[in-house]
């Protein structure tokens, strides 16, 4: 069963860096994209970065400059370097796979997946 596991967030000052890690693990044959999103609270989720299926990479505005998202295919793994955190970088960070095709009980499919979410908190 197709999981994907976030790691590397926590509270941090305003000016410092964290790096966000998430690894998709289970049986899988591809993936279309796989990025980052985040959800304040009281607010909707919203983009942070994202590998298109072209392999192109977008940046939500805010943070255009400051995170650098990459990525290991061969280990089904994405980061978000964060550098210059501000206080309102204060979200839960989730990793999303897009189009992740897997077989599972015999059953073959292509779903979006998303992580568990991870909490960033950057204190002023």
């Amino acid at each position: 069963q197709v999981q994907l596991v976030e790691s590397g967030g926590g509270l941090v000052q305003a000016g410092g860096s964290l790096r966000l890690s998430c690894a998709a693990s289970g049986i899988i044959f591809s993936i279309n994209a796989m990025g980052w999103y985040r959800q304040a609270p009281g607010k909707q989720r919203e983009l942070v970065a994202a590998f298109s299926s072209g392999g192109s990479i977008n940046y939500g505005d805010s943070v255009k400059g400051r995170f650098t998202i990459s990525r290991d295919n061969a280990k089904n793994t994405v980061y978000l370097q964060m550098n210059s955190l501000k206080p309102e970088d204060t979200a839960v960070y989730y990793c999303n796979a897009d189009r992740l095709c897997t077989s599972y009980g015999g059953s073959y499919s292509c779903l979006g997946y998303w992580g568990q979410g991870t909490q960033v908190t950057v204190a002023s």
